[in-house]
This record gives C-alpha cells, structure tokens and sequence, in this order.
C-alpha cells in the first residue's frame, strides 16, 4: 500500500507516516458524506449557522495547537501559523452570521401582470474540495464554510505535506458538533481523484493551485459536466507610481513579499517602478530585504522561515538561477545558506525581461522581481502584461486617481491600493485569466455551488 510521510521543512526530521486509501475507501467516505448531505439540507440556514459558530469557538480553543501543527508540517512562522486560525475562526463566524440573509428565498414577478415569482437557493449534495499547501487551515475553511452554510456536504483532498492539519480540521469540526460524515478528508494519488471527480455522487469541484493544476482538473470536471472554482497561481504586480510615498511602498512591499514566507498566491511579486522613482524604491527596498532576519520558525524574532519541502527549495532555486542565466542581476540573497532545512533568503532580481521565470512566472518564495517603467501609463501596461490576474496593488499619493486606475484599467480581481493583505471575509477572492474563475468570500462563496431555481406561481 503506498503512504504519505509528512516532513518538518526546518528541520528535515520525518513527522508522521499515513497509508494512503483505495479508489474503494474514497468512495465509501464520499457516499456516507452525501447520506449526511440528505438531512442537514433539511437545517434551516440559522441552525447551520450554529453549528459554523461552535467550529469558529473550537478553532480558537485549539489555536496554538493547530498553529504549531502548521508550523511543523509547512515552515510557517508560528505568529502567521496563529494568524491564520484567527481569520479561519472570523471566516466561519461571517459566514454564521450573513448566511441565512444571503441564501434567503427572493420575491420576484413574472408575466405582464406581475404574478408572484420566488428565487430560491438550494443545496446541490457533495462538493469535492482539492486543496494546496501553503495554508493548510484556510484553504479547505474557505470552502468549508460556505458550503456547510448552503448546506452542502464536502470532502477534501488536502495537499500531502500537511495532511495532518487536514485530518485535525476534521477532527475538531466533529467536537464541534458538526455531523461526522459530513466533512470527509481523503488521501488519496492523482489517478483516484480525477475518478471522484467524475463520481455522479460529486456535485462541484474546486481547486486552488497551479494553472496547470487548475487546467486539468478542469479538463476533468468538464468532460464529466461538473461545475468547477478554479483559484489558480499568479504574478502580482505592485506598481509604484511617479507620485509614491517611498516609505509606504518599500513597508508594504517587504510585506507584501515575505508573508507567509513568500508563499502565497496573492503576495507582491512584480515590483514595477516608474523611472522617476526607481532608484529611491529599489534602495530602500534592498536595504529592508537585506535586514530580514532568517530562520527557526518558532522563534518569535524570526521573520522568514523555511520554504515548505525541500522540492520547493529546489524549484525557488531553479527559477533564479535560469533568470540570473538569462542576465537578471541579484540585487541581495539569491544565495541558499549552508544550513539544514529548506532555507532560501528574502532575495531581489532586477534587469528583468520576458522569457525569464521571474518575469513571466510565479516564484513562490521569498524572491521579489523588480521592472522598471517609463511612466505611470507604462507601469499599468506591464502589469496587464502577465497571462495571470489573481491580485495586484498601487502605491500612490493621489487615491481618487489610483482607485479609477483600479477599477477601470487594472486587468486582475482584487486590488490594493497604498497597503497590503491576504483575504478578508467580506471581500470576494478570486481572479482572471490564468488565475481561475469563480469567487470566494464576501458572501458570493456560498452561491458558487447552488441549485438556483426560479419558482413561478400563479
């Protein structure tokens, strides 16, 4: 029987060994979560709400746990590791809270003469949650929440590295409460999921994870007629205009680039900066990069930790090392220590162009690609450039001009302007183009996997 062997990225010392499941095992959990499906859609929305709001109680009761669980399977500092239970718990609170106004049947009319028409918001059954890394917690809360509260059930194939934050998820929505058939967390290879996918007992797909990840199992969704929410990679781009405060982009940059240890989908990863700008910005920026302190994730004063695996590190590693072959100058970093984990420093390449991974590609580590602009116009221009649009943000003394510049010409799905952030509850995620389709959070989470049926009375 193959297995699953969880590794610590700081310390290259093995975790735990899980024996992964057979095609035959992934199908009973998937029937016993749709039998739970048919009576919880029976809950009103407010008691469904009930149960989110135990879980969000329970998340907090175990958050140290749960942040050192995280902390040893992925790298992540211990302080994001807490973050993240915290904005999990807020997640399942929102979505307590908003949910039954949200999915409450709508009046309409019908006809010429007006007759009574009702909108209604129903359940679908099973919703098969594929799910990455970087934040073993988030990922399946996301989709969790808001699934539970439309009242469909859910089985997550979580990433292999952190199947243990997976499995205690589980294990702490049934202390909670929950039901316990109806959250199912499967381990499981490639080959078994593509066929749970075309399962007729799974009723939605959603992936967050690579585009070419994002590509497959949508191939795989749509030969079977599943509906799918793809969350996919991208390449932010941070444009610093000609009228930036220096000091608010060099902060937020920094941030924007290292949170979670540069391992994050919408992090700050292009920095295009106007010419006039260019050389205050690339100065403080290398000189704040140059300070980051590197290490032990556990230890409070640590501000970069491991990459997740060592297969990480390795492709990180590859992917400066191709741009620098191609002529990209390193401006700090761009060095692995020698030291055991899988350790690679806040690094910034400049002297970039098309055809390099740090221009065209995500690198999803602590390396930061620096492009120069002419002007303001330029800079938007190879921001839309990229072939994703996940995130993206603007630094900008003129708000009113950078918000038009957001809303009417910035080719992505979220936007921030003059700071930086991961997600919020009541903000839709989610992107363009290569980055997917579909959006989370904001209450629109909980209408992607909905029958949403028009009833006609007479």
């Amino acid at each position: 029987m193959s297995t699953i062997t969880t590794t610590n990225p700081a310390t290259e010392l093995e975790i735990q060994t899980y024996d992964l499941m057979t095609e035959a095992e992934a199908v009973d959990r998937l029937e016993a979560c749709h039998a739970a499906f048919l009576d919880w859609r029976n809950l009103s929305h407010k008691d469904r709400g009930a149960h989110l709001s135990a879980i969000a109680q329970k998340l907090r009761d175990n958050a140290d746990e749960l942040a050192a669980l995280m902390t040893k399977e992925t790298g992540k500092l211990l302080k994001d590791g807490l973050t993240e239970v915290e904005i999990c718990a807020a997640i399942f609170d929102y979505t307590a809270k908003t949910g039954p106004d949200a999915l409450a049947d709508e009046e309409r009319t019908h006809g010429a003469n007006g007759k009574r028409g009702v909108v209604s918001y129903q359940p679908l059954g099973v919703i098969y949650s594929i799910q990455p890394w970087n934040f073993p917690l988030y990922q399946p809360v996301r989709v969790l929440a808001a699934n539970l509260m439309t009242g469909n059930g859910c089985v997550l194939k979580h990433a292999s590295i952190c199947t243990g934050s997976g499995l205690r998820l589980r294990e702490l929505c049934i202390e909670a409460g929950l039901p316990e058939d109806l959250f199912q967390v499967i381990l499981i290879d490639h080959d078994t999921s593509d066929k749970l996918i075309e399962h007729p007992l799974v009723r939605g797909v959603t992936l967050t994870g690579s585009d070419g990840a994002g590509r497959h199992v949508g191939a795989v969704a749509a030969k079977a007629l599943k509906k799918t929410v793809l969350e996919l990679g991208s390449n932010d781009a941070y444009l610093v205009l000609e009228d930036a405060d220096i000091e608010t982009a060099v902060k937020f940059s920094v941030m924007g680039r290292l949170y979670n240890n540069g391992e994050t989908c919408v992090s700050a990863k292009r920095f295009i900066v106007t010419d006039k700008v260019y050389d205050a910005f690339v100065e403080g920026f290398v000189a704040a990069m140059k300070d980051i302190v590197m290490g032990d994730p556990t230890d409070k004063a640590t501000q970069l930790g491991p990459l997740s695996s060592q297969d990480q590190f390795e492709t990180v590693k590859s992917q400066v090392e191709e741009s620098v072959a191609k002529g990209a100058t390193v401006l700090c970093g761009g060095e692995a220590p020698d030291r055991k984990g899988a350790y690679y420093p806040a690094t910034v390449l400049a002297d970039l162009k098309p055809g390099m991974p740090a221009y065209d590609d995500e690198i999803f580590g602590p390396v930061a690609s620096i492009i120069r602009a002419r002007d303001d116009e330029d800079a938007m221009r190879l921001a839309n450039e990229s072939r994703y649009g996940l995130g993206g943000g603007i630094f900008s003394q003129d708000e009113e001009r950078a918000m038009k510049l957001a809303r009417d010409h910035f080719d992505t799905g979220m936007i921030r302007i003059n700071s930086f952030g991961a997600a919020d509850p009541n903000m839709p995620f989610g992107g363009v183009k290569d980055s997917g389709y579909g959006r989370e959070h904001g209450g629109f989470g909980m209408k992607e996997f909905v029958n949403t049926k028009a009833i006609f009375l007479p």
